[in-house]
């Protein structure tokens, strides 16, 4: 049996800016809390937030230093998931390579994954 990716890794540019991030908060914080919400017109999107604790059936991951919390429904969508800090001419952001998406709307705002043979959609409620 093939174990499975780790949820989400981090590039080293991306846990540096998100130890940044967090050293630069003036309450404690215990990581990084990363999800997918129902939003945007390909369906799901990434979100972030600190974690002040740890919540009921949280997947804890440490990578470079940096501990990221993963919504327990978001775990199926983020498999072998980078999160990457990206700068760019005029601007920079967090970028997540999410070997799971089969489609991303125009704007990059949202994205779509591949849904089991003879299953339904994901609702938009997830």
């Amino acid at each position: 049996m093939r174990a499975l990716p780790p949820p989400i890794s981090l590039t080293d540019r991306a846990a540096d800016r998100v130890r940044d991030l967090i050293a630069k908060s003036p309450k404690p914080i215990l990581g990084l809390r990363v999800g997918v919400k129902a939003r945007g017109c390909s369906g799901l999107s990434y979100f972030m937030e600190y974690a002040e604790e740890r919540k009921k059936f949280e997947d804890v991951v440490e990578s470079k230093g940096v501990t990221v919390l993963i919504d327990p429904s978001a775990i199926m969508f983020l498999l072998g998931t980078e999160m990457d800090w990206v700068q760019e001419e005029f601007g920079a952001r967090f970028v997540f390579n999410n070997p799971n998406e089969v489609d991303r709307c125009g704007c990059g705002e949202s994205f779509r994954v591949a849904q089991p043979e003879g299953k339904e959609p994901v609702p938009a409620g997830v």
